[in-house]
């Protein structure tokens, strides 16, 4: 009953171990710098336009907490790892069924709901890895050059953004069981999460168009509130999980239906 799972689950192995190495020589790069350039921070960011700290998000950049929230998080995590996540979900199904695997796997005595859940289940390895390794680089990291992290707001950072990373998977499984061709599946996934991603921080311009990135998942995520602020918006991650959870049935449903 859990030969999909556990089969995807090591499928997921690599890949999440080659995201933690890419993660350690960023995080080596960035906090080698920052000793350098700590004092300089204040009048770099003068430098920059009042827009540009909207768009991405970032403040406190003469801190360890803003300075690793806007290097690392705001882009690499936020961005980049939901990339990858939206596109392992766009590649479950139509990968599956583009190769005539999927024939195989349901001649089986298992459901197509039961392929769609096993499937996005194999996705706690890499949030459990990412989110076990990153903090702990992040932490060591700092105490390395002489700062610190509260441990607590490191945590949660990262416990909040699972909801997070969930919906960015889950667009991506909702487009794998709507387009056949995986290179397709995959090409959407990741340009409608980094679409939305870019929709929120250019919203946040306008107050007039704010409310247009209610619609997007990072704006119920907050890496920078979180670190600088030791804010913890539970209620945006519970309303991020109702809308993974929403996603994973409605592609269920679909790849129920669907001809193959």
């Amino acid at each position: 009953m859990t030969a999909i799972l556990r089969l995807e689950s090591r499928k997921r192995l690599r890949a999440s171990i080659v995201l933690v190495v890419v993660f350690v020589l960023l995080s080596a790069l960035y906090f080698s710098m920052f000793p350098s350039v700590e004092e300089e921070m204040e009048e770099l960011a003068d430098a920059f336009p009042d827009f540009f700290f909207e768009l991405f998000g970032i403040e406190a950049l003469h801190t360890i907490e803003g300075f690793i929230a806007a290097e690392i998080y705001s882009f690499f995590w936020v961005v980049l790892v939901a990339i990858y996540f939206a596109y392992v979900g766009a590649g479950m199904i139509a990968k599956d069924v583009r190769e005539r695997k999927m024939d195989l796997t349901l001649s089986n005595p298992v459901s197509r709901e039961s392929v769609v859940l096993q499937k996005v289940s194999a996705l706690w390895v890499p949030l459990v890895v990412l989110n076990t390794a990153v903090p702990l680089v992040v932490y060591v990291g700092a105490l390395v050059i002489g700062e610190s992290f509260d441990p607590v707001s490191l945590a949660m950072v990262h416990l909040l953004s699972i909801p997070y990373l969930l919906v960015c998977a889950g667009i991506g499984l909702l487009v794998s069981v709507l387009v056949d061709r995986p290179r397709s599946a995959r090409a959407t996934a990741i340009s409608l999460v980094f679409v939305l991603w870019l929709v929120d921080g250019v919203s946040r311009l306008d107050p007039d168009f704010e409310w247009i990135g209610a619609v997007t998942p990072s704006r119920y995520y907050d890496e920078t509130a979180i670190l600088v602020h030791e804010e913890y918006a539970l209620a945006d991650a519970g309303l991020l999980l109702v809308t993974f959870l929403v996603l994973v049935a409605v592609a269920a449903l679909v790849f129920a239906r669907r001809d193959i």
